[in-house]
This record gives C-alpha cells, structure tokens and sequence, in this order.
C-alpha cells in the first residue's frame, strides 16, 4: 500500500513503485508496462474527479497473485460513479476507464465507508528465465 498526495506528480511516483517492484518479481516487461499504464489512469481519474481520503492522500496498492497483479486505487469517492464511457473522436479526455478495460482481464469499483476504490486485474505473467524471477522464487 501507497499513500500518495492527491497531485500531478503521484502519478510519476506510483508508476516508479510499481515498476520497480514487478520487475523485481520477475514480470515479464510487457506487463509491466500494461500495469503501469493502468495505475496511471486509475489515479488520474481519481486526482481528477475525487476528494482525496483524510489527509489529502489517495491509496494505491497492487499486489501479484500466480499470473496476475490486481492494482486498486482509493479515493475519498465523488459525486459520479467511475463508468466506461465512449468519447468521441474530438474530445481530450474520457478514454481512461477504456484503457483500463482494454488491457485488464476484469475491472470495477467498490466503496465503503471511506471512499471509493477502483481495481484492476492484469495478465502478468513471470519470466522464469529472469535472474529477478530466480531471487523471488
């Protein structure tokens, strides 16, 4: 888990975290760069169109299970609900969730009592061959 400032620049920060540490486990690359992708979107949407938890911070956590990593961000909630929306060719947003949901296996939201969490579910698969893969398992 991850408390970052609800700012531009956590973006950056989660993306290097979770880089990092997918890599460390031995994700094969391509993975990699889907989940980041995909933390990416889900905290910009989060920065922009949510209240930030107690704090001023939004939670992000991931975490491999076998094949997959399940990345979540936590917000303070809004008032919409995050949806998949098409946008039109011209329009200069509203292609996140569409991403989110081209490159994961499942996705969706949840709340509770302190906010809203988006999740995502991504194939990341290991490379075995990996010297990382070898350390971790």
């Amino acid at each position: 888990m991850v408390l970052l400032p609800c700012a531009p620049a956590s973006v950056a920060e989660a993306r290097r975290r979770l880089t990092a540490e997918l890599l460390e486990a031995g994700i094969f690359d391509r993975a990699v760069r889907d989940a980041a992708l995909v933390v990416s979107e889900l905290l910009s949407n989060a920065i922009r169109h949510a209240r930030p938890l107690p704090g001023s911070s939004l939670q992000v956590t991931w975490a491999v299970h076998g094949g997959s990593v399940e990345l979540a961000v936590s917000d303070g909630g809004s008032a919409t609900w995050p949806h998949f929306a098409h946008a039109s060719v011209s329009s200069p947003g509203g292609r996140g969730l569409g991403i989110v949901q081209h490159l994961s296996r499942t996705w969706g939201v949840r709340s509770d009592d302190r906010g809203v969490t988006v999740w995502a579910i991504i194939e990341a698969p290991q490379d075995h061959g990996s010297v990382a893969a070898a350390r971790v398992l």
